[in-house]
Order: structure tokens, then sequence, then C-alpha cells
């Protein structure tokens, strides 16, 4: 009885946030900022999110979603292309250097994120992805993490079926595409929840890389809706639930992979 009680609280912790977005997205301007504040408005109206989606050459928020989007899935697939091709061989090859280039690696893991603004801006621009969507996309497709987890996951596979495919006659291509990737699917959904998570919710970086108003993601862009001398928390809070409309819907579609993926990893190897 008492876990289900702590369950309980943990739940109404964290939907509590969500469902006071959703709330003050649909009240008046003048109730969002009423005292004592109330969680539910009186009278529901979706004058928010007609602001919202109306928009402006500076305020493209439809057009910042789709930006959102775009960037996130494209990271999202290039993190698991570069995360499984170096994990397959960090884990079933061998090869001189092997266990350096994994210290290494994981030694990255310790390294604050912000000490490679500067030189991945420096990249960028000589690259000329700068305000581009393309210098969302591609920085940090390589990163340690996901090369870490799915090194983990392909240590707990049964390295018998790598040799039986050998046996069969196929090569480490084939046994990459056939046998592992398809035995990896909850470690690779797992991974792609985190990595597109990891860039829809990115705000620094963009801020960085990106000046033009239309190529803005949904973090930064919101940012744009709060003025300098007053706020409208109901449009605010309409962006936010926006914000959070995709991220719930692909947690939704993947949770029974993403627990059994971060189950099985890490426990082995």
């Amino acid at each position: 009885m008492k876990r289900y009680t702590l369950l309980l609280a943990l739940a109404v912790v964290f939907v509590a946030p969500l469902l006071w977005a959703l709330g003050t997205s649909l009240k008046s301007k003048s109730e969002a900022t009423r005292v004592p504040p109330t969680l539910f408005p009186a009278e529901p109206a979706t004058t928010a999110y007609g602001t919202l989606f109306e928009g402006t050459t500076q305020t493209p928020v439809l057009r910042w979603f789709a930006n959102s989007l775009i960037a996130a899935t494209g990271h999202m697939v290039l993190v698991l292309v570069v995360s499984s091709l170096a994990a397959y061989a960090l884990a079933r090859l061998e090869f001189r250097g092997k266990r350096l280039m994994f210290a290494v690696i994981v030694g990255t893991l310790l390294v604050p994120g912000f000490v490679f603004l500067i030189p991945q801006f420096l990249i960028i621009d000589q690259l000329g992805w700068l305000d581009s969507l393309t210098a969302l996309i591609v920085p940090g497709a390589a990163g340690a993490f996901g090369v870490f987890f799915l090194r983990q996951f392909f240590l707990g596979l049964p390295r018998e079926l790598d040799e039986a495919a050998l046996i069969e006659g196929a090569n480490h291509w084939h046994i990459f595409l056939r046998v592992t990737l398809p035995l990896s699917k909850p470690a690779l959904a797992t991974l792609a929840v985190l990595s597109f998570l990891s860039n829809w919710n990115e705000f620094i970086w963009p801020i960085f890389v990106i000046f033009s108003p239309e190529y803005f993601t949904l973090p930064p862009g919101l940012s744009i809706l709060q003025g300098a001398y007053t706020i409208d928390y109901p449009v605010i809070m309409a962006g936010a639930v926006l914000a959070g409309v995709p991220v719930l819907i692909l947690f939704a579609l993947t949770q029974r992979y993403v627990i059994e993926g971060i189950s099985r990893s890490g426990l082995k190897g």
C-alpha cells in the first residue's frame, strides 16, 4: 500500500505542471494573473492558441514547430546511424587500441558541454552552416553517450549468433544489419527518444548559430513571446503545450521499448 501511495504522489508531482500549463493556456490574460491562482479556467477559451498560431514575420510559431521536428528527427537519425556503427565496432570487432579509444570516448562524457560551444561554433562557421537547420542537426551526432549506451547493449547479445552467421558465410556488415540491429530494437528506440528529446529541448546552441527568426526552433522562439514589460502567460503556456505534444506522443509509442532498453543496457560487459 505504501508503494502505491508513493507512486501516486510521484505521479501527481509530474502531472501537476502539465495540468497547470494546459489550464493556464485556456485562461484569459486577467484570469491567468489572478491571486489566488486557479488550476482550471472558469471560462475556457482558445484565444491564446489563436494568437499563437496567427504569428507574424518575427514570431512564426508554426514554422518554429516544423523546424524543431525537422532538426530533432534529422539529429535522431544521425545519432542512431553513427552510434550504432561505432558501438558495433567497439563491441564486436578486435583491433589495436580499441580499449584506449573506448576510454577516450567515455572520458568525454565527463567534460561539460559548454566547453565545446566555441570550437563547434568555429567549425560550423568554417563549413558555412551558420543560420541553417544543418547547424542544429549535425553537431552532436557522434556523441559519446549513444556509443557507450549501444555498446553495452551489444555486449549483452550472445556471440554465438555472430559465429553462426560467420559459418553461414556472412560478413560483419551482414551481421550488423541482419542480426545485431533487429535484436537491438529496445536500445535503438531508447536512444532515439533520448536524442530526439535532447535536440527538441535544446536552447543555448540554437541561440549561438541561428540568427533569422524563420530558422528558430520552439525553445528559443517561444522566449521571444515574452515581452520586455508584460508577459502573456496564456500564450506562453499554449506554446509550452504545443512543444510538449510531440514528446508525449513519441514516448507513448515507444515506452515499452524504452523501459526494456534501459533495463537491459549496461548490465553486461
